[in-house]
């Protein structure tokens, strides 16, 4: 009987995902067909909770089935990353994009991430203090002694690293090993590998035009099958959100959650405010925030249901070139170093609140301003390497509470509810990055403007 019903559940959702498909035949636009794949996947994925129960053995052999879908997307979108930062930024070179200003480019980009991670922190700070929240009322069961064994151990391998040690580690030692994603750090060591061979072409144009006209023309190549590539996965983006979001609300424990709702809410307001703040700083640099929200919609959406930073890299590039207007070398800076340095939500909001709760339990006063501005400048500082994975914040947060002298074990506490937390920090994240791109190519004046004003359908097109 079981079986039956497995095989139901898998029909169900090749039903929706033909549905889909029939959507795009008949050309409804993509962003419409995103977000119908994200309402479907939360109703459908209540309706089987509700149905079987979130840990029933039927609900998690379909699941294993749909993530076939949805894990199988996030993966091809992985893929293409570390290809796509590495080709599109020596592109940079070879149109000579990025020469001239490769330096002022850089500073900006890593300025604005740093900058606004200081200022997630600080919103993070006052929303916990507004919410009164306290890490002596978390309670622990086995799921979060088991959660606080693991974080313990990974401590011990962030307290046993230095900030000398943690700078050398952005730099490749083994390019190679950092295309495969091994490395926390491994897209930031990819961008810096990227700007070597860029750096080194610029050489051998003035040396040696002939050999320097044939590379450009290789790369010029090699970009555009890999955009090829990018356009091809980012046409699945509805279907893999449909199961994505399915998975998700299938499998939440909406007990634990209510549980700790007062921690979800505050979060979630601290994210807003953060959102806001992007918002208003595209609105002094004279860019109309709603056309941001608009163009940007589609990207924050898949970031908000995959929780991957990295994963949205294509389609986070490809809005901001295609639609906002921003320079491809400087989209793929920002976009690269917002994958590993200064994420709004997962290395500047969350372990700000973390630390917040947890400091009365070491005898800090949390009001003090010197804790608080030494919360803030410490949050900033550890927000070099954070992953662009799921897991990322959790590292973010080992590292500022051991700095900051803080307990460790509310990491684990919160294991119930972080995915649902970090849906909305990863979504920052890539807002964060994007935002990073658009003010930078505004303040060195590249930034297309007819583009960015332009009203259109979002460039991935069916």
């Amino acid at each position: 009987m079981s079986t039956l019903l497995i095989i139901v559940n898998i029909f169900i959702l090749l039903l929706f995902i033909l549905g889909l498909y029939a959507l795009q035949k008949k050309h409804v636009s993509f962003s419409k067909r995103v977000f119908l794949g994200l309402g479907i996947g939360i109703v459908f994925g209540l309706v089987l909770q509700f149905i079987y129960g979130a840990k029933s053995d039927v609900l998690k052999t379909s699941i294993d089935w749909y993530n076939i879908v949805g894990n199988g997307y996030v993966k091809l979108l992985q893929m293409i990353v570390m290809p796509l930062v590495f080709i599109s930024i020596v592109s940079a070179f070879t149109k000579l994009k990025l020469s001239n200003n490769i330096g002022k480019i850089s500073s900006l980009i890593l300025s604005i991430l740093v900058g606004t991670t200081a200022i997630a922190a600080a919103i993070g700070i006052a929303s916990t203090l507004a919410f009164g929240l306290d890490g002596a009322k978390l309670q622990q069961g086995d799921a979060e002694k088991t959660r606080i064994e693991q974080v313990e151990q990974k401590l011990g391998d962030v307290q046993n690293t230095s900030l000398p040690q943690k700078v050398v580690s952005l730099l490749p030692a083994n390019p190679f090993q950092d295309f495969t994603g091994e490395r926390p750090t491994s897209t930031i060591a990819v961008v810096i590998f990227a700007a070597f061979i860029g750096a080194a072409f610029l050489g051998i144009k003035r040396k040696n035009p002939e050999h320097a006209e044939l590379f450009s023309k290789i790369v010029d190549t090699l970009h555009a099958i890999v955009m090829r590539v990018v356009t091809l996965i980012l046409r699945l983006t509805p279907y893999g959100v449909l199961a994505i979001m399915t998975k998700v609300t299938a499998t939440s424990d909406y007990n634990a959650i209510w549980q700790l709702g007062k921690f979800v809410v505050a979060s979630y307001v601290a994210l807003i405010v953060m959102f806001i703040v992007h918002l208003l700083l595209l609105t002094f640099a004279g860019l109309n925030p709603v056309t941001y929200v608009k163009k940007a919609f589609p990207v924050l959406t898949f970031a908000f249901t995959s929780r991957t930073s990295a994963g949205a890299l294509p389609l986070n590039v490809k809005t901001q070139t295609q639609d906002l207007g921003v320079p491809e070398g400087i989209a793929n800076f920002a976009g690269s170093f917002g994958l590993s340095i200064g994420q709004n939500g997962c290395a500047g909001t969350y372990p700000a609140m973390l630390a917040v709760m947890v400091a009365p339990l070491a005898g800090v006063d949390p009001l003090t301003p010197s804790f608080i501005l030494m919360l803030v400048a410490v949050v900033a500082l550890s927000s070099f390497g954070v992953a662009g994975v799921g897991g990322g914040a959790t590292f973010a947060a080992l590292l500022v509470l051991s700095s900051m002298n803080l307990p460790i074990a509310i990491v684990g506490l919160l294991i119930s509810v972080e995915p649902l937390i970090d849906m909305g920090r990863t979504a920052l994240n890539v807002s964060g990055s994007m935002t990073a791109g658009l003010l930078t190519s505004r303040a060195t004046k590249d930034l297309d403007t007819t583009i960015y004003n332009e009203v259109k359908e979002t460039s991935i097109t069916a």
